[in-house]
């Protein structure tokens, strides 16, 4: 994938959407001192470049009743591109699946689920997530506090 060249003005958009998605184009543009015409075209061609991937609203998962974080490292059989897809999907389907990552190392994919409690990791693990035919081992690592989650992304990279 070809990634796209920003200029500081960009990055500039970019921190201040991802600090407030619902930042006004009024706000945005005041913010990184442009008129809100040319913060408006500048934004749309982010959104046009997938730059801007879209928006979201960031649920309290605790508030939710979601309590429970937890990372499921999974090991598969059948190293295969059909197997990864069926795994994928299969994983997909699964609400309490909020993150999965296809990794290296001992492990074949990371999944992070967030449940209510045990009992709902329990009926995660047991009732979903062995029950797909291709994985053979599952590992549970589950978070005490979250110090960051979805943070920003770093753009330095661009300069």
């Amino acid at each position: 994938m070809r990634t796209v060249e920003l200029d500081e003005r960009d990055r500039a958009i970019l921190r201040e959407l991802m600090r407030d998605g619902r930042l006004s184009n009024v706000d945005l543009a005041d913010a990184v001192s442009l008129s809100p015409s040319a913060c408006l075209r500048r934004v749309k061609a982010l959104e046009a470049s997938g730059i801007i991937a879209g928006y979201h609203a960031e649920v309290s998962r605790a508030r939710a009743g979601l309590g429970l974080t937890v990372f499921i490292g999974l090991r598969v059989s059948g190293h295969s591109q059909e197997t990864s897809s069926d795994l994928e999907r299969r994983l997909l389907a699964i609400p309490a699946v909020v993150a999965c990552y296809l990794i290296s190392g001992t492990d074949d994919f990371l999944v992070e689920a967030a449940v209510p409690d045990l009992a709902g990791y329990e009926q995660l693990l047991l009732g979903q997530i062995l029950a797909i035919p291709a994985v053979v081992e599952a590992h549970s690592t589950f978070a005490i506090r979250t110090v960051l989650s979805g943070g920003p992304v770093p753009l330095d990279h661009w300069r």
